[in-house]
């Protein structure tokens, strides 16, 4: 799928469904570095069971064009638009690790676009340790390499795969290793400048699920807890897997699957 945002275009993987009728949307939002292919084992389930799934492509990711946005804010005004853009608001929102932030900050400032809030491996901040912050400057390899360590779980550093014949470190080093220059680096920088997390949360006035890796080292499940703290505690849901790491829509497809379809079914459709 491709729309027109700001004069350029703006590609999303819709699990090759195309998005139409009136059944419910969700928009999936990647994290640094990334771009919608992570979405792959949840687009094409979903697209199948009556959801518009839309995983779309940040600008400078993936098949969108570029230059890579400088803010979290900035981030969520441009989806804002795409939503505007493709006829798709308002929408179930899912975001991982940076897509949380983007996430948060769009439906604190954009709330009649959102119907709920899905946030995979999501913490109050995000400051990428510096190691990893100048090995995205200057030594991508590396980068992709420290990436695919720190966010996968035990599991999938000793094989194991839901989707057999494929390893899972090696896809996330290729997608790192495979994205626009400079791209990782303004998402590492725009996250850990974010401060608006707490203040974000607060403002949500929809449902909210939020999926945490017990196993997951780059926003530890106790980093998640000042952030759900500062939501409505009845608009909050927390599920918790198990073996799991940051990157676990990947990791545990099938569980992030159950997941993305329990928040559309809790919300009433509209009458």
């Amino acid at each position: 799928m491709i729309v027109e945002v700001d004069g350029r275009q703006a590609h999303a993987a819709t699990g090759g469904v195309e998005p139409a009728g009136d059944g419910p949307t969700m928009l999936l939002i990647h994290g640094a570095g990334m771009d919608s292919t992570v979405w792959q084992q949840q687009t094409r389930f979903v697209a199948h069971r009556g959801v518009r799934a839309v995983a779309v492509d940040l600008p400078g990711h993936g098949r969108s064009e570029g230059p890579a946005m400088t803010t979290i804010a900035d981030m969520a005004h441009w989806v804002a638009r795409f939503l505007d853009a493709a006829g798709l608001a308002p929408a179930h929102v899912v975001g991982h690790s940076m897509g949380t932030f983007i996430a948060l900050e769009l439906a604190r400032h954009h709330p009649g676009k959102v119907t709920s809030l899905v946030l995979l491996g999501t913490a109050v901040g995000m400051p990428v340790h510096p190691e990893l912050l100048q090995a995205s400057l200057d030594d991508l390899d590396r980068a992709a390499a420290l990436m695919a360590s720190w966010g996968h779980a035990k599991p999938a550093h000793i094989g194991h795969n839901p989707t057999p014949g494929l390893w899972m470190l090696g896809g996330a080093r290729a997608l790192v290793e495979t994205g626009e220059p400079g791209a990782l680096h303004t998402d590492f920088t725009a996250c850990t400048e974010y401060r608006d997390a707490p203040e974000a949360a607060a403002a949500v006035a929809c449902p909210v699920r939020l999926v945490v890796g017990l196993g997951d080292k780059m926003t530890p499940p106790k980093s998640a807890h000042q952030l759900i703290a500062a939501m409505d505690q009845d608009l909050v849901t927390v599920t918790r897997l198990a073996d799991v790491g940051h990157m676990m829509m990947i990791e545990d497809p099938r569980s992030t699957r159950r997941v993305l379809l329990d928040a559309i079914a809790a919300v009433p459709a509209p009458s």
